[in-house]
């Protein structure tokens, strides 16, 4: 594997952009948003530290952008690591924009990017902690959830507009899925002799959280801080730091995992000292 590989980053955030510097160092990142402000804002940034960096934009939702993404990444080299942090917020999207973003999206990024993934290479998907809030879905829905082609998906009864009734229930299905479909594209993942993983993060500080933080949901989101074991909110740069570990050289035994990454908080709901209340 060239020294020059490429580092595809989906989602030019602040998570994007923590592990596109972490990752990046004698690479070229492609950098990849819908948002053209977004992405020309974390371009310069990442530039101006040094960074090699290209720009391309994407919609994950739309099947034959995120193909054309996959394939300008190979066009550029050797595709080493592929990060997917795109996603909508609940509070900030309608049902069936979340399910069009995180969870068709996602299968899609999987889909595609397996197809380009270079040997030795990692993928990660950064999920969320709301699919570890789930109650258990039965047996059959996990598989379909894992397994549906992407195109396929929003056909699935129990995704239907009436099945999933509001942005909060279609978003920790989602993040459940993401989680369920690494697991299972980790074995065409192997197949090229790359890896892939997921990771969930909880509460962390960005400007898209902290917009989530003073809304209708704030004091869920305090209550979830002070009673953690964590007792504070995380950092991009902690995410990194994680992203880091099963994107590189100390991770290569780690494939079709999720890591929980949210300061104890799915631990305290379970305990019983954080109270949540998930509608579907």
């Amino acid at each position: 594997m060239n020294e020059r590989g490429v580092v595809v980053v989906i989602g030019a955030g602040g998570i994007g952009q923590a592990i596109a510097r972490r990752q990046g160092t004698g690479r070229t990142v492609l950098l990849a948003d819908r948002n053209d402000k977004t992405l020309a804002t974390a371009a310069e940034t990442l530039e101006s530290a040094g960074h090699v960096v290209q720009t391309r934009p994407v919609d994950v939702s739309l099947h034959e952008s995120v193909h054309a993404l996959a394939e300008a990444a190979a066009a550029l080299g050797e595709v080493v690591n592929v990060v997917h942090t795109a996603g909508v917020s609940p509070v900030q999207a309608s049902a069936a924009a979340v399910l069009a973003v995180d969870l068709v999206g996602t299968a899609l990024v999987l889909e595609e990017f397996g197809r380009v993934i270079a040997p030795g290479g990692a993928g990660l998907v950064v999920s969320s902690m709301a699919g570890h809030m789930l109650p258990p879905l039965e047996p059959a829905q996990d598989e379909a959830l894992a397994r549906t082609p992407a195109d396929e998906l929003r056909q699935l009864p129990f995704l239907s507009e009436e099945a999933v009734s509001n942005s909060g229930a279609a978003y920790g299905i989602a993040k459940r899925a993401n989680q369920l479909r690494v697991q299972a594209a980790a074995v065409e993942w192997g197949d090229r002799g790359a890896r892939v993983n997921s990771i969930s993060p909880g509460i962390v500080i960005t400007p898209l959280a902290l917009e989530e933080m003073s809304g209708p949901g704030a004091a869920g989101y305090q209550a979830m801080i002070e009673r953690c074991a964590a007792g504070r909110a995380g950092t991009t740069d902690e995410i990194a730091t994680a992203a880091a570990l099963l994107l590189g050289p100390d991770g290569a035994f780690i494939t079709g995992s999720d890591l929980l990454i949210d300061g104890g908080v799915i631990a305290a709901i379970r305990a019983g000292r954080i109270q949540l209340s998930i509608r579907t």
